[in-house]
């Protein structure tokens, strides 16, 4: 799966800030572009990891694939 990220250098400090549009409040950052880039691909492996879930007695869990 593939998303956009946004790239962004600070003019100040020099340092990158990337964000998600898609996944929203999955951001971070790096010193480097391509730190940035790295820190943002296992920021979205994150946010995406499945979580653990308490289901009810007469739910199912199920999975879905996308793309």
């Amino acid at each position: 799966m593939t998303f956009r990220v946004i790239l962004e250098r600070d003019p100040d400090t020099g340092d990158y800030s990337a964000a998600c549009p898609e996944l929203p409040g999955c951001a971070s950052a790096g010193e480097t572009e391509e730190e940035a880039r790295a820190n943002m691909r296992e920021a979205i492996e994150l946010y995406l990891a499945p979580e653990e879930v308490d289901l009810p007695e007469n739910a199912k869990l199920l999975e879905v694939t996308v793309g």
